[in-house]
């Protein structure tokens, strides 16, 4: 069926931890990953920009989406990140994608033309993924052309799903969601901050780090009619995003210590180049771990306290 049908709710991008000789730590991804299954998540899109995947080797890629499939496989959806700027590379890392037995492959294609973008899929399709989520990745503009989407929709079996990342992000929900007939699976990623707009605009799901609680909380408050206490519950979490969302490198490094905070990596190391975290960066992020922790706390709570209700 044409359909990505069951993928609904928190899909995480995964942080990569690295210990103090600066190799990825498998057990404290691990634990990452136990904990967002235990608090709920739909499944995970490892390695990609959160990930610092371009200070990445081969082998640490594969290294990443190896040990989140110990722990995730047969429970919850395991999205392999295969972005690269060459076509060559793209194929080379969903090739290994596949054959490790991830559920999809995630990429990000650059855009010249309808041509050579409809080429570009149509050459990973023909490795056979389960499916192909293409990143709609656009810091300035509306990213790519609607019609595009929606003929390669069609015409490519394989291409099942959207991460939606452009500066006009809630609109291009609605003009993918129309014109695809609502059958093209849709997330929303960077644009987390329009997370309540993005389930009133129909979104299948979301694609943020850290605070698995919170967020599978507020997907679960929503779909069960409690928009009220789903929008109260985002609220709360609004400046840590306001703060984080200020640029990719700021949400590493804030998200690295939240997780460290939470006892869940043990160093809060991040791969050069990366923009630098000043005193000022430090002191309010110092705060706003301490208020992040508190919600998930909170959030934690009244999904343990509510046996079969959100």
């Amino acid at each position: 069926m044409k359909q990505l049908l069951g993928l609904r709710g928190i899909v995480t991008v995964l942080n990569t931890p690295f210990t103090a000789s600066d190799e990825i730590d498998v057990d404290a991804l691990q634990r990452n990953v136990q904990g967002a299954i235990d608090a709920g998540v739909a499944g995970f899109l490892v390695p990609a920009m959160a990930s610092e995947v371009d200070k990445l080797t081969d082998a640490e890629r594969g290294a990443m989406i190896a040990a989140t499939l110990d722990v995730a496989r047969g429970k919850v959806a395991v999205i392999g990140g295969a972005s690269a700027q060459t076509a060559e590379a793209r194929a080379r890392y969903a090739k290994a994608i596949v054959d490790a037995g991830c559920d999809g492959v995630l990429a990000s294609i650059p855009y010249q033309d309808d041509s050579q973008y409809t080429r570009d899929v149509k050459a990973l399709a023909k490795l056979d993924p389960p499916f192909i989520m293409l990143q709609d990745w656009a810091t300035a503009g509306s990213g790519l052309p609607v019609p595009l989407v929606s003929r390669l929709f069609e015409e490519v079996d394989a291409f099942k799903a959207l991460k939606i990342e452009v500066p006009t992000a809630g609109t291009k929900y609605t003009q993918v969601y129309g014109a695809t007939g609502g059958r093209l699976h849709l997330s929303g990623g960077w644009a987390v901050m329009q997370m309540i707009e993005g389930l009133d605009r129909g979104l299948h799901a979301f694609m943020p780090t850290g605070l698995h609680w919170t967020y599978t909380r507020i997907f679960k408050l929503y779909q069960a009619g409690r928009r009220a206490e789903a929008r109260a519950l985002f609220n709360k979490i609004l400046p840590v995003l306001a703060f984080s969302n200020q640029h990719l490198d700021v949400s590493i490094h804030f998200f690295k210590r939240l997780l460290h905070e939470q006892g869940i990596y043990p160093t809060i190391r991040v791969r050069e180049p990366i923009m630098p975290f000043d005193a000022v960066h430090e002191r309010i992020s110092a705060e706003l771990v301490n208020h992040a922790i508190l919600v998930e706390l909170e959030a934690k709570g009244a999904s343990k306290s509510r046996s079969g209700e959100p």
